[in-house]
C-alpha cells in the first residue's frame, strides 16, 4: 500500500480512473458487437449500429481511454466489413 500522502491520492485517482476506464470499455464493446451481429443478419440495416459503434468508438478516443489510432483502425474495420456485406448482398 501507498506510504505518502501524494501516493495514496494517486492510488484513489487510478481506482477512480480505471472505474470509469471500465464503463467506456464496456459501451464500447457493446456497441461493437452490436454492430457485428447487424452485419451478420441478412435482414435489417446495419448503418445505425455501425454509426453507434463509430460514435462509442471515437467517445473512447477522445476520453483517453482507447488510443486514437486503435479506436481508427476498428471503425475502418468495420466500415470495411459493412462494405463486404452489402457488396456480397447487392
Amino acid at each position: 500500500m501507498a506510504n505518502t500522502k501524494s501516493a495514496e491520492k494517486r492510488h484513489r485517482q487510478s481506482l477512480k480512473r480505471r472505474a470509469r476506464n471500465v464503463t467506456v470499455r464496456g459501451e464500447v464493446k457493446t456497441a461493437v458487437k452490436g454492430a457485428r451481429e447487424a452485419l451478420a443478419t441478412k435482414g435489417g440495416n446495419p448503418t445505425d449500429a455501425l454509426k453507434a459503434a463509430s460514435k462509442a468508438l471515437n467517445k473512447a478516443a477522445s476520453k483517453g481511454v482507447l488510443h486514437k489510432r486503435t479506436a481508427s483502425r476498428r471503425i475502418s474495420r468495420l466500415a470495411k466489413a459493412a462494405a463486404k456485406t452489402a457488396q456480397a448482398r447487392a
